[in-house]
């Protein structure tokens, strides 16, 4: 069952619009505004088509009850590395992704591109510090996979998985390899 969209909140519309719709392709489609549910203030819910199909959304907040000091990073608020919780959409082809890539840095974002060895993904921070993901899945799973996935979800100490391949790619055109051990 396709997911219809995901919301989070920005504390910068403004720079959240410009990432979603520059940097990222999406498409403003909606705008509804409404109510603060339990205050006096009001929120606008802003609506995106995804290329590809489904919708992200954005809630700008205005109300005296939000703290002003709110950290809309999801992962940092609760503590937790950037890379924890995390928003990761579908390229469906490794062209698709280096188009993407590519469409990063034009707009001044670096991006860590890392080859999984079943996929490969680009990583980048958008202004509320969510780290955004691009993905491609690049073969098939095999029973074998299957069988490893089952014995690693409750083995108690299970080895690490290195990917094959992390390189950083920076906005002048620069790609760094890095160290994946």
């Amino acid at each position: 069952m396709p997911v219809h969209h995901l919301a989070i909140v920005t504390t910068d519309l403004d720079a959240s619009h410009r990432f979603y719709t520059e940097a990222m392709g999406f498409t403003l489609v909606k705008v509804e505004v409404g109510p603060y549910e339990g205050g006096t203030g009001w929120a606008r819910h802003v609506f995106y088509e995804i290329p590809g199909g489904g919708m992200f959304a954005l809630w700008d907040l205005h109300d005296d009850t939000v703290p002003a000091d709110l950290d809309p990073s999801i992962s940092r608020a609760l503590g937790l590395p950037e890379w924890t919780n995390h928003l990761a959409f579908d390229a469906p082809t490794l062209d698709d992704l280096a188009h993407r890539r590519d469409r990063w840095l034009a707009a001044g974002q670096a991006c860590l591109e890392v080859d999984h060895g079943w996929c490969t993904s680009i990583y980048c921070l958008d202004p509320n510090h969510i780290l955004v993901e691009w993905c491609t899945t690049t073969r098939r799973f095999t029973a074998a996979d299957h069988a490893e996935a089952l014995e690693l979800l409750t083995a108690q100490a299970p080895a690490p998985t290195a990917p094959k391949g992390i390189t950083l790619h920076t906005p002048d055109g620069a790609s760094h390899p890095m160290p994946t051990a």
